[in-house]
């Protein structure tokens, strides 16, 4: 049996409270929702599911051990250190990426509140059975997924860790510019950015790619009116210990290159960016960019695997 200060409850903000932070009242909130040809109805019924969620989760938790709920914004500044035995997290497959960043091995069991609007990936509880795998962490009985994830380290110190991907590249639509470098070849880029994916997010933004490749591939194939569809990539399959990066839109000039674009890098290799960008670049993960590093010009980011994992914990 553990012996525990209190377990951490993540929540979220939903599409109405954030709507409503924005909008005077309900009814102006209403009016702009529908304005745009959207549902408020569907709004609101999310939220109250979600709430309800929530409330359950927390009558059903304060059965077993105290609790304290933090906020999805808070989740980067909170400090989880001490006795704490597991963080649940309320949510989309989001808010357990995003969490699990910054509670290193702290065992995440993670709640699907409303699996006829989620899919949940990653969310292999919901609000009837959630209280079972409580009872088995606490008890150190439980089955667990460990997670790796990628880590981006400047010079001066500073480290991003990412749960699915890390970008980097320019914080606004202008092209990226830098000097990339993978297994002592290197190579002056102007692009649309890179991602660097885990084998988590590589069914995510990195999909994206290799779906373009596979529309370009479609269409030259009926162009050349070829019988035979060229080769199709489905993506890329990734071991625990291994992450890939693509280099998105590279365009080729006298002075940048199109041949380092892509790779599979394990746990011992790193990729080297060197910014050329005199303002505007940027690294986030996770697609939250409000929580991300300063890369301008002479900054050289090292990309690779991080010592932290997570632990998701799994149904019996």
């Amino acid at each position: 049996m553990l012996n525990a200060e209190y377990a951490v409850i993540v929540k979220c903000q939903t599409r109405l409270e954030g709507l409503l932070q924005r909008s005077s009242t309900r009814s102006m909130a209403r009016f702009q929702v529908e304005s745009q040809g959207g549902d408020f109805d569907d709004y609101q019924v999310e939220h109250e599911i979600y709430q309800q969620s929530v409330s359950v989760v927390q009558k059903g938790l304060a059965k077993l051990l105290r609790y304290k709920i933090v906020p999805r914004n808070f989740v980067p500044s909170y400090i989880f250190k001490g006795e704490i035995p597991l963080v649940v997290v309320v949510g989309q497959d989001g808010l357990v990426a995003n969490t699990a960043k910054y509670v290193d091995k702290v065992p995440i069991l993670a709640v699907n509140p409303d699996p006829a609007r989620y899919d949940g990936v990653l969310l292999p509880f919901d609000v009837t059975n959630f209280a079972e795998g409580v009872e088995r962490v606490i008890a150190g009985r439980y089955a667990a997924r460990t997670v790796s994830m990628a880590e981006a380290r400047l010079r001066d110190g500073q480290r991003l860790l990412a749960f699915n991907d890390l970008f980097i590249g320019a914080a606004s639509h202008v092209s990226a510019r830098y000097r990339i470098r993978y297994k002592n070849v290197s190579e002056e880029q102007s692009s649309s950015g890179i991602i660097v994916s885990t084998k988590s997010g590589s069914t995510g933004w990195l999909t994206s790619v290799f779906n373009m490749l596979s529309g370009l591939q479609r269409g030259l194939s009926r162009k050349m009116k070829s019988r035979e569809s060229p080769a199709i990539s489905k993506g890329v399959a990734l071991a625990d210990d291994e992450l890939f990066f693509v280099v998105r839109e590279p365009f080729k000039s006298r002075r940048t290159g199109i041949d380092l674009v892509g790779g599979v890098m394990n746990g011992k290799e790193k990729l080297h960016v060197e910014s050329f960008m005199p303002t505007g670049g940027i690294i986030f993960s996770d697609g939250i960019e409000s929580d991300f590093l300063q890369f301008t010009s002479g900054n050289v980011a090292v990309i690779g695997l991080a010592a932290e994992t997570a632990t998701l914990v799994q149904r019996n």
